[in-house]
């Protein structure tokens, strides 16, 4: 490639070079994603009026629906009047309600009938059906494409779109449910995949179609090793099974050597901290990182500002969210608190109603806002994935900055990771939290490891720590699992790859007991 130069110097460069000069797609883009950048900043300054006018279009709309007769929503003025008259639902309770959408019929939740159902799995309702509907649609693609547009703006790469971006996902195939097309979200997505987004789109449709993950990885391996691979996108831990087997394929020793040109990492689903320094060796130097925060719900939030300084609430994308302060859940009469109510450092139940037909539906994520003027916000965990045995409520997000700092500290490194509660020990121990750790990178001194771990435990949450000083918990233990052992597990369970996600915490032993045949070494080690 020919490069000249302002001095009319011509410089020769290899077509695959960090200096290489945008491309036509990425100039195209770049005053697209400028102005798409300025509506975002806008609409985060004014968030709280674009929330209400959500909820004022929302509750308009959904007087024609079934669910806003049997809801009153014709008495409907005020977020107050709309907690009176709706109570707040998991998917047990939403149900019936999509029974009848399976049924064949109309205007049940929202107008008309679901463009797509998301078919996912819930830990105590079996599958689950979440709408999508002509109206929710371009917040789940607008969403994703308004991320990397503020990416470009905001650190002026987007020589990405001039190259090749793959997508780990699930099966694009689709069943019926109902005569609606029904699939996981993401595959449900490449279905909407704008077509200036699909000619640079890797992998193919029909390996994207091959259901046996590892041998879909396989054949994503053959189909991209020799790309000009820009962006890469998925779960952290199925992505680096994904740069595993390239190097194994390649025999280079970093995926910066297959892929020169790979500059931006877009990854969600999971906290990246703990699975960063594998993949960053894996890759041969550290790359920007975009964190996206999308559901079968909704696309909640994602990564705007770099360094990170938490996601940007999507404020003004078809949905109306609700906060119900942590400790309140399951209480009778929660206080259901809107973004002009919130504070920082609090964990909240993440309540949203949205364009698909969802009303007051609690999707089981919580967050914490870092910001509320404009709304930031990190995922702090799952309602239903926590450890409270003794009263502790040891949450993911807690967890997760544990074992990144012990990593740090150690130069240890993990595949996975899972905590369960060890509640009656033999020979009359003390109880414990015990770690199963799946290790990339050993750590040289286990006791340095494992008490780096328990000293940022019990900095953060002072209920496990007064556990401890009063001996009710005994120090965590550690429990190592032979190397691929988790990804056998979730083959075993029929969870491997796509958008599937070990469990971080359980409250019981349900999980970790499946991984007694994965153990390895002197387990477990304190």
């Amino acid at each position: 490639m020919l490069f000249a130069t302002s001095s009319s110097e011509v410089v020769i460069l290899p077509m695959h070079c960090d200096l290489c000069p945008m491309g036509l797609k990425s100039a195209l883009l770049s005053p697209i994603a400028r102005l798409t950048t300025q509506r975002l900043e806008s609409d985060l300054r004014q968030a709280v009026l674009k929330q209400k006018q959500i909820f004022d279009k929302l509750i308009v709309t959904g007087r024609k629906t079934e669910f806003g007769k049997h809801h009153n929503f014709s008495q409907i003025q005020t977020h107050h009047d709309f907690c009176k008259q709706v109570p707040i639902r998991d998917y047990e309770s939403l149900r019936p309600y999509i029974e009848r959408i399976k049924e064949g019929r109309s205007d049940i939740l929202w107008p008309g009938r679901p463009r797509y159902f998301a078919k996912t799995s819930g830990t105590t309702s079996g599958v689950k059906y979440i709408p999508i509907t002509t109206a929710s649609i371009p917040n789940h693609i607008a969403s994703a494409r308004n991320a990397l547009f503020n990416y470009y703006t905001q650190t002026g790469n987007g020589r990405f779109f001039d190259g090749k971006m793959i997508f780990l996902s699930g099966s694009p195939t689709l069943e019926e449910t109902g005569g609606i097309p029904t699939g996981r979200l993401s595959g449900i997505v490449n279905h909407l995949v704008p077509g200036w987004i699909r000619q640079s789109q890797m992998p193919s449709h029909t390996v994207n179609c091959i259901e046996d993950w590892e041998e879909k990885v396989d054949r994503i391996v053959e189909e991209t090793i020799h790309s000009d691979m820009r962006l890469i996108s998925g779960i952290p831990p199925w992505v680096q099974m994904y740069y595993e087997k390239l190097l194994d394929a390649s025999g280079k020793s970093s995926i910066t050597d297959l892929f020169p040109n790979f500059s931006v990492f877009v990854h969600g689903g999971v906290n990246y901290a703990p699975y960063a320094a594998k993949l960053e060796s894996l890759v041969g130097k550290s790359i920007d990182t975009l964190e996206t925060y999308p559901a079968s719900e909704g696309f909640i939030a994602y990564q705007d500002r770099w360094p990170f300084e938490g996601l940007r609430l999507n404020v003004n994308s078809g949905i109306f969210f609700e906060f119900v302060p942590l400790d309140q859940m399951g209480s009778a009469n929660p206080d259901r608190l809107t973004l002009e109510q919130v504070e920082i450092d609090r964990d909240y139940a993440l309540i949203i109603n949205n364009n698909a037909g969802l009303w007051a539906y609690n999707i089981g994520d919580t967050i914490r806002f870092v910001s509320v003027d404009p709304p930031r916000i990190v995922v702090s965990g799952r309602i239903k994935h926590f450890i409270s045995a003794f009263g502790e409520h040891v949450i993911a997000k807690e967890v997760d900055q544990s074992m990144a700092e012990a990593c740090a500290l150690t130069g240890a490194s993990v595949v996975e990771f899972t905590v369960a509660p060890q509640v009656s020990p033999m020979d009359g121990e003390t109880p414990y939290h015990e770690w199963f750790i799946e290790f990339s990178n050993h750590p040289e001194d286990m006791k340095a490891f494992s008490n780096a771990l328990e000293w940022s435990m019990l900095q953060q949450n002072t209920y496990y720590k007064d556990l401890i000083d009063g001996k009710i918990l005994g120090p965590l233990q550690i429990t190592k699992i032979e190397n691929g052992g988790f990804r056998s597990y979730m083959h075993s369970v029929g969870k491997l790859g796509g958008q599937n996600k070990v469990a971080r915490l359980m409250n019981d032993r349900r999980v970790v007991d499946l991984l007694d045949a994965y153990i390895t070494g002197q387990s477990p080690e304190a």
